[in-house]
């Protein structure tokens, strides 16, 4: 089934997916060796942690990166029946709590936004009032707005050891 989504994924977009996410984060004990050895460099499924880390797979080091349920537009929206303002400010509050800890150690805050829930009018306006107050914070000489693939590659550059369970040490 992984070798479908990928071909799939190539054959409309041009290239195979570096990331993984599965549906509902479900996984069995055997998903991260499959994702590693079809070339998978990165996963969600494991939203253990602020930091991304480093899963051992038979195939080598996958590369784990962290993924919100806290801040996920689906969870506050629908399940839990937050506002749009209230998920607004639950972003703002995490994002500045984030930017303070993150002196002490790099932290990487996911954002997991679905156009069908937040896309709504009534929650977009409260959105776009909170990323421009994040935007606007004064600590962002610390942050680097990006997506995770750019996360990843970083991460693959840094010296052995760096990152929690490093390849080193698989």
């Amino acid at each position: 089934m992984i070798r479908e989504v990928v071909d799939e994924i190539a054959r409309h977009e041009g290239s195979p997916p570096a990331g993984w996410k599965g549906l509902g984060i479900g996984e069995n004990p055997a998903t991260p060796d499959l994702l590693k050895e079809a070339g998978f460099l990165y996963t969600f499924d494991w939203p253990c942690d602020d930091q991304p880390i480093w899963l051992r797979t038979r195939a080598g080091p996958l590369l784990s990166l962290p993924y919100s349920f806290e801040i996920n537009d689906t969870v506050v929206s629908i399940r839990r029946q937050h506002s749009g303002r209230e998920f607004a400010d639950m972003l703002v509050d995490q994002y500045e709590e984030m930017v303070e800890q993150c002196v002490e150690q790099p932290l990487a805050c996911c954002i997991a936004l679905h156009p069908y829930v937040v896309g709504q009018p009534f929650r977009l306006r409260p959105l776009r009032q909170a990323i421009k107050h994040c935007l606007a914070h004064p600590g962002n000489e610390r942050v680097w707005f990006t997506r995770p693939g750019a996360v990843a590659r970083h991460c693959m550059s840094l010296p052995a050891g760096t990152l929690p369970a490093s390849p080193a040490e698989s």
